[in-house]
């Protein structure tokens, strides 16, 4: 008597990551978290694609937009 075949369960696919462009990054004059982390979020895909679009490095492009938007927000509330 020949031996039952168990069924096969397939593998699940890799699913690729794929970074999406932001929603509008300025929405007023006045500076929310909300504005500020959107601006970041902008940056580091600007970062993102100067790269070539490759991930890996998505913590690096988070920290160096954060710390070019803060940066920038902070001169700008000194020399107000």
């Amino acid at each position: 008597m020949a031996k039952a075949k168990t069924p096969r369960i397939p593998k699940p696919k890799a699913t690729k990551n794929v970074l999406q462009m932001p929603d509008n990054p300025k929405a007023g004059n006045g500076f929310s978290p909300i504005d500020l982390e959107s601006e970041i979020r902008l940056r580091a895909y600007e970062l993102y694609e100067q790269r070539g679009s490759t991930p890996g490095n998505e913590a690096e492009d988070w920290l160096t937009a954060e710390r070019e938007i803060l940066s920038r927000h902070t001169q700008q509330t000194h020399t107000a």
